[in-house]
């Protein structure tokens, strides 16, 4: 749907006029590299996409925020006081905690009519939750600001930190704030290197001569992603721990060097933590040599890079499963294909491939016939831009 399209649609649900009607847009992200580092204090690679949450969104003079979205029946009605009381409802609790949190913030909000539209597939790894969490919250902030005469500019990286303790808080998953950094502070052909540890980044320009960006979704319902989500973080703590032991002032996984885990991994003696700690400290190493990679235009070098998160991702996280592998090892054999990896939280969700642009149709025909034949799953495929991040679309 077009801008005009769910201006119209607004109207036949909420009524009224178009006087007072703002739009808003925050994307999806794809991750390059860095995966289940952001929550160590890690280093990631994310790059904002051009699929997007929309939203259409009116003021009240009431304190209800009304929702709805183009693709359900469902319809909520909360007031602004009473918020706590939606957490578990079907669809709307994400926007719901983030206007809950943001007046715990010391935002003030009034009363809006809102309809959403997402083109970020919902489950697929893409932070379709991110994309509709920082979307929520520019709206909010900005019909906020204005109802109450307050002049003061948006913090985009204070929307993304706002929108994580919103999922910890409302929904219960304690993610990283990649997702919600790289939907609010994506750039135009850019991809973010981030520090988790104090969010310090910078913009890396995406030029892929010759090349385009394919992201191919399993389609597989990610079912397990939350709660294995959430047992990977607490192994990673209990690494973190041990590890204290004997280098006193870490404070997170990516304080610790490849040379000091190697120095000191015996001590962590369960052979599962010691995996996943693994993972996470040469993870952060490939995401430094990958950025270096990228500046340089070695497209082939950033591609090896690829290869080896998604085997660290599948040996030492465990968070990978047949048909993400399935898809990244059907990728590797066409010729044109310089690196593919999981890309999100896995067990399911989607792969990233850097694919020559000459062979993309070819790469989308045999890996999705390959992986139907294999998983009798019909995947999707996106040849997606790098777009800008959170914004008011100015009509």
């Amino acid at each position: 749907m077009d801008i005009m399209e769910l201006k119209k649609l607004f109207l036949d649900i909420y009524g009224g006029s178009e006087e007072g009607i703002r739009v808003f847009s925050s994307p999806g992200r794809v991750n390059l590299i860095g995966e289940h580092t952001d929550y160590n204090g890690g280093y990631v690679f994310p790059a904002a996409l051009t699929l997007s949450s929309t939203v259409i969104a009116r003021p009240r003079k009431d304190s209800l925020i009304n929702l709805a979205v183009t693709d359900l029946d469902d319809r909520v009605s909360a007031p602004l006081d009473r918020l706590s009381d939606y957490k578990n409802i079907r669809w709307g609790n994400y926007q719901l905690g983030v206007a809950d949190e943001l007046q715990k913030a010391g935002y003030k909000l009034t009363g809006c009519d809102m309809l959403f539209h997402d083109t970020v597939p919902i489950g697929s790894g893409l932070s379709s939750s991110a994309a509709i969490e920082v979307v929520t919250a520019i709206a909010l902030i900005t019909l906020g600001n204005e109802a109450f005469g307050i002049s003061r500019e948006i913090d985009m990286v204070e929307v993304a930190k706002i929108s994580q303790i919103a999922e910890h808080n409302f929904i219960g998953v304690n993610c990283g704030i990649m997702d919600q950094f790289a939907s609010a502070m994506g750039k135009k052909d850019h991809a973010i290197l981030l520090d988790c540890r104090d969010l310090s980044y910078k913009y890396i320009p995406l030029e892929l001569k010759g090349y385009k960006i394919v992201i191919s979704n399993t389609k597989k319902k990610r079912s397990l992603a939350a709660v294995k989500y959430n047992e990977r973080r607490s192994e990673c703590e209990k690494g973190l721990e041990i590890l204290k032991k004997v280098l006193p002032d870490i404070t997170c996984l990516g304080d610790v060097s490849a040379e000091q885990f190697e120095q000191y991994k015996h001590t962590i003696e369960d052979e599962v933590i010691r995996k996943r700690v693994e993972h996470v400290i040469y993870e952060d190493d490939r995401v430094l040599k990958s950025a270096e990679a990228l500046k340089n235009n070695e497209f082939e070098k950033f591609g090896k890079y690829m290869i080896e998160s998604h085997n660290s991702l599948r040996d030492l996280y465990e968070v990978t499963g047949v048909e993400l592998d399935t898809l990244v090892e059907e990728a590797l054999k066409i010729d044109g294909v310089i690196g593919s990896r999981m890309t999100g939280a896995g067990f399911g969700g989607c792969t990233v491939s850097i694919v020559r642009e000459d062979a993309v149709d070819s790469f989308i025909e045999k890996v999705g016939k390959a992986y139907q034949d294999k998983t009798g799953i019909k995947a999707e495929f996106y040849i997606s831009e790098i777009g800008d991040g959170g914004r008011e679309i100015k009509i």
